[in-house]
């Protein structure tokens, strides 16, 4: 035979190059929808907020625009890095994977997030607790370092300065640890008022915590099953129930004493547990099996799932938002 003929050399058709040329159209459409989104969120963070124009023209000005860059590009970056490590690490380990997508959605923050689409089997545990665990940890660190900088750009103002209608943002053990650390003990009657990139910062170590719920097949969900394996569906309906009650009864509890009871408990609950709740139910609480399940987790390994599971108890807001 001719060596021609001998040559098994795979070559893209035609086809192949065209499905990823648009792929990657798609990525980078999203993510420039995304950077808009964002930047726009960003803008009324700005303290210069109030000395712009009352028109829509400034959500097209270049001039104005760039005063939302600070969020929008520390909450990118934050995103970004998260998805990355799981890519790289499927990579590592031969899964097929997507690039990040990136989603725009008008809102207070600009953004759903980001996902990667994994298209191949997970090979065993150590794989999967590998890939799962990359990710929140590496959005958890740039988390921490956006926030440390933030809040020594925030500054402290009275209560009575606040404005009706401000977010409230709940405290969890390490932000308020790290508010403690670089601001130092609040007098009576005042709090801060957070920096665009603290803000962002506090955002991407919620967006880790919800991302390590110990359920179906969230970040939190593949780690638990590498760890525990069969026990992973008893743990993934606990933690539905939990969110469920996290719902009904997490403070505050100022409601007690309301005249109104009902609606005042009613106006403090955080709705997002119950969107959480209702992706869990949508997405299911099984866990599809490795390839092959029977590899065991080595104790570095081990170790790495319980300081993810550490870092989603030191994350963790039972009422994470409240409007002032």
């Amino acid at each position: 035979m001719s060596d021609d003929l001998n040559d098994n050399r795979y070559f893209p058709t035609r086809t192949a190059l065209s499905r990823k040329l648009e792929n990657l159209r798609l990525h980078v459409g999203l993510f420039l929808a995304t950077v808009y989104t964002t930047t726009v969120a960003g803008m009324p963070m700005s303290s210069k907020w109030a000395s712009m124009p009352d028109n829509w023209h400034i959500l097209i000005d270049p001039r104005y625009l760039v005063y939302g860059l600070p969020f929008s590009a520390t909450l990118l970056i934050i995103l970004g890095i998260h998805e990355m490590g799981h890519y790289v690490t499927s990579r590592r380990w031969g899964v097929r994977a997507s690039l990040p997508y990136f989603i725009p959605f008008p809102s207070f923050i600009g953004t759903l997030g980001a996902v990667i689409k994994l298209r191949s089997q997970i090979p065993n545990r150590r794989a999967l607790i590998d890939i799962g665990a990359s990710g929140p940890i590496a959005g958890f660190v740039m988390s921490v370092i956006a926030l440390s900088a933030g809040l020594h750009m925030s500054e402290v103002i009275e209560v009575r300065d606040i404005p009706e209608g401000a977010l409230t943002l709940g405290d969890s053990l390490l932000s308020s640890w790290l508010g403690i650390s670089v601001i130092g003990d609040l007098p009576e009657g005042y709090d801060v008022m957070l920096h665009p990139v603290a803000f962002a910062g506090w955002l991407g170590l919620f967006v880790t915590v919800l991302n390590l719920l110990p359920m179906g097949q969230f970040d939190g969900g593949h780690i638990v099953y590498a760890i525990f394996g069969g026990k992973h569906r008893l743990i993934s309906r606990a933690t539905m129930v939990g969110l469920a009650l996290m719902w009904l009864c997490a403070p505050p509890y100022h409601w007690w004493d309301a005249q109104s009871m009902f609606r005042a408990w009613y106006d403090s609950r955080w709705i997002g547990w119950l969107v959480w709740l209702g992706l869990a139910a949508l997405m299911g609480r099984h866990h599809p099996p490795p390839v092959n399940p029977d590899v065991e987790l080595d104790p570095a390994r081990r170790w790495l799932g319980y300081a993810s599971l550490a870092i989603f108890v030191l994350c963790f807001i039972p009422d994470p938002v409240q409007i002032y």
